[in-house]
């Protein structure tokens, strides 16, 4: 099995690629952004809400684990993913511009957003709201280098099936990020 090696370098650069594309959906119109393909389908708001809402449960568990890390004097910049937590961030990657695995959203996880009635103000605050918890990512993978990651794990949003050291983390979200940054591209066709 292919190993899978994280560094903050290509983490914060995805991110920096993330975020530019948020920015560029950002400047579409009301209705691009709350218009769905078809009733089952989230509309643009509704997937960044929900990227928003999965966020949020990683918010203080990684300020946790920040606090609580020790300062290390390494040249290491790579951190190898162990294998289960491998097996979900992959789970989690788009391939080729397609989402491989379909994967059922558990309730909470869901936006509550009124699409019928949505207007440009509450727009905007999803969107605030997008680019203050991805700063704090972004700010957070900054912060972890230079400190010993092994030395707290976290427990996923999905529960304590799966923890993750701060990169395997870090690597998850992007990876989700990703995903429905795809999804949103099949949205505005």
């Amino acid at each position: 099995m292919a190993r899978l090696i994280l560094t903050s370098e290509n983490q914060i650069q995805r991110l920096n690629g993330i975020l530019g594309k948020v920015e560029k959906l950002q400047q579409l119109p009301l209705d691009r952004l709350t218009m769905s393909p078809h009733e089952k389908s989230w509309c643009v708001a509704e997937v960044l809400e929900h990227l928003n809402i999965a966020y949020r449960l990683y918010f203080d568990k990684i300020n946790h684990a920040l606090e609580q890390l020790d300062a290390i004097d390494s040249d290491s910049k790579e951190f190898k993913a162990r294998a289960w937590q491998k097996m979900v961030i992959e789970m989690q990657r788009p391939k080729n511009g397609k989402r491989k695995w379909k994967i059922k959203t558990m309730k909470r996880f869901e936006p509550v957003l009124e699409v019928s009635s949505l207007d440009q103000e509450q727009v905007n605050v999803v969107f605030e709201n997008f680019f203050s918890l991805h700063a704090h990512l972004k700010d957070a993978i900054l912060q972890s280098r230079g400190m010993d990651v092994r030395g707290i794990k976290i427990t996923s949003a999905i529960g304590p099936i799966v923890n993750f050291y701060l990169p395997e983390a870090f690597e998850f979200l992007l990876c989700h990020l990703e995903r429905h940054l795809v999804q949103i591209d099949k949205v505005l066709g």
